[in-house]
């Protein structure tokens, strides 16, 4: 699967995803550290990718509609999270996207566990 990530995840979960057998990109790479939220949603579609992030933004159905993009998955974290739940819940994303697809879904990623949005669920 193609896959962007956000500025605010390391070079261990770009490792993992890759060695996980994905295209992965970085909104670092292009050099779009503190673009607005619309303008990297929108670099993904062009690009066909899924955005992987941290940004709770995202994990709004009404602001960003799962089935308009390529995928969003949004890692949620315990408070006061360490760099190894980062990657734990990385690998978590990893194994979901050996079951299944992303494309025009709406993830939360937590560590062991992956929670779907449902479009249906919002009206």
């Amino acid at each position: 699967m193609k896959l962007k990530l956000d500025e605010n995840l390391n070079e261990r979960g770009i490792a993992l995803l890759a060695g996980g057998g994905h295209d992965v990109s970085t909104v670092v790479l292009q050099k779009m550290q503190a673009a607005v939220d619309t303008q990297v949603i929108e670099a993904c579609c062009k690009e066909g990718r899924a955005l992987v992030t941290l940004d709770l933004d995202f994990a709004n159905p009404i602001s960003f509609r799962p089935s308009q993009y390529p995928g969003i998955a949004v890692l949620r974290l315990p408070k006061k999270a360490s760099a190894d739940d980062l990657l734990s819940a990385i690998r978590t994303l990893v194994e979901g996207l050996k079951h299944s697809p992303l494309s025009g879904k709406l993830w939360i990623v937590e560590i062991g566990r992956i929670r779907e949005f449902n479009e249906e669920d919002s009206h």
